[in-house]
């Protein structure tokens, strides 16, 4: 009983880890990447689709990416779909190829994406607490329904607090990484 708990409370919390450095994968560093993109949709005759479903995405250098369409005709609806998007980025179009340059971030800038990521984090936190919250009367729960003792549930709940610090170091981790890359100039 107390393992299933366990192991419930262990997955959800690794789910909330993975979804924070999926959310942080968006916030821009200033440098180039694929993934960047990879929540822009353009209109794909009649039907929005994802931008990795209609082109190639690669990064030409550290500042640059390229688009290069599979048809001639999504040139312009690419372009489009790019700068309407909230990221701030003006694509140019030379022929088929599309060039996205990255804009160097400003200090001011920086200091909001930090913000921004501090309350992803901070948002993962909780989630990681309500996870250990549930735990724990899941726990009382059983003990309730005499199906383990007292000193199993305090067992238990040391089990899963040890869960919860470590998960919560995996996100202060990934939350410092992710600082350090948006200070570098």
């Amino acid at each position: 009983m107390i393992d299933d708990i366990k192991t419930d409370a262990a997955t959800r919390m690794g789910k909330s880890v993975e979804s924070l450095v999926h959310e942080l994968a968006k916030v821009r560093t200033g440098r180039a990447h694929a993934s960047l993109l990879d929540h822009i949709r353009v209109d794909y005759y009649g039907s929005e689709v994802p931008l990795s479903q209609v082109a190639n995405i690669n990064t030409e250098d550290a500042r640059t990416l390229t688009v290069t369409p599979w048809e001639k005709t999504m040139v312009a609806p690419i372009e489009k779909a790019i700068m309407t998007s909230d990221l701030g980025l003006n694509p140019m179009s030379a022929g088929t190829v599309i060039r996205v340059p990255m804009p160097a971030l400003t200090e001011e800038r920086r200091k909001d994406l930090i913000r921004v990521v501090r309350h992803e984090a901070e948002g993962a936190k909780v989630a990681v607490r309500n996870i250990r919250r549930d735990a724990n009367h899941d726990l009382k729960e059983l003990v309730k329904d005499k199906v383990i003792s007292e000193d199993d549930e305090r067992r238990g709940q040391e089990i899963i607090q040890n869960l919860t610090d470590q998960h919560i170091k995996e996100i202060d981790e990934v939350l410092g990484e992710k600082e350090k890359d948006l200070m570098e100039i």
